[in-house]
């Protein structure tokens, strides 16, 4: 699936939410369509995607049909949406699908399964502790994981790194902590986008369920 089909999805599922044909949040994508296209060169079918309460465009490139997923999105799902078949879940808790893909990998490395866990998460999940315990397991023990961190310096309306008084220190403007590590451990990639279309939730006009 190419950008273009990524964001048309976006964009009818933006059109049936403000049309108040969806009865449940969303969160909808906006930017960042090159990056994950290029990640997902590396995903197989028979390795797992773990996402966050926004996971349209990694549902769609690991493969579910996008009438399949549409369905569930109507069905007021789009911020938990799980499709085992397809080797996909994700979790509205922030930071709640980072432990399970902790264990997914350890259970992948016990077996011997020729599989890979792929998580993906915000910026500012990426400032919590439980993110850095799970990296640092999995790069003690070199399991299987691999995190990928989605830095759009936004959580919800807040500034990332305003809110964590990050500053220049090695060398980079602003340049976050998992910014620089993704530098040395191979299981962390981060890519920095802009959120360029659609708020936190929703798609740009107040609904009322």
């Amino acid at each position: 699936m190419n950008a273009e089909e990524l964001i048309a999805f976006e964009d009818g599922i933006a059109a049936e939410f403000n049309a108040g044909s969806i009865r449940a949040p969303v969160h909808l994508y906006s930017g960042g369509e090159s990056e994950l296209i290029h990640i997902f060169r590396d995903i197989r079918p028979q390795d797992w995607v773990l996402g966050s309460w926004r996971s349209h465009y990694q549902c769609l490139l690991k493969g579910v049909p996008p009438a399949e997923l549409k369905a569930e999105i109507m069905a007021g799902r789009s911020i938990a949406l799980c499709f085992p078949k397809y080797r996909i879940l994700s979790s509205a808790i922030i930071g709640g699908i980072l432990p399970i893909a902790v264990g997914l990998g350890m259970a992948i490395q016990r077996s011997g399964e020729d599989a890979k866990v792929h998580a993906f998460l915000g910026d500012m999940t990426a400032e919590t502790g439980i993110f850095w315990e799970c990296l640092k397991y999995v790069h003690n023990f070199d399991l299987p994981v691999f995190f990928h961190v989605e830095d759009n310096n936004l959580s919800v309306c807040t500034d990332t790194r305003k809110a964590w008084g990050l500053k220049n220190e090695w060398g980079d403007e602003e340049e976050t902590h998992v910014e620089h590590y993704s530098k040395y451990y191979n299981c962390l990639t981060h890519f920095r986008y802009k959120a360029e279309k659609f708020p936190h939730a929703g798609a740009g006009k107040k609904i009322q369920f």
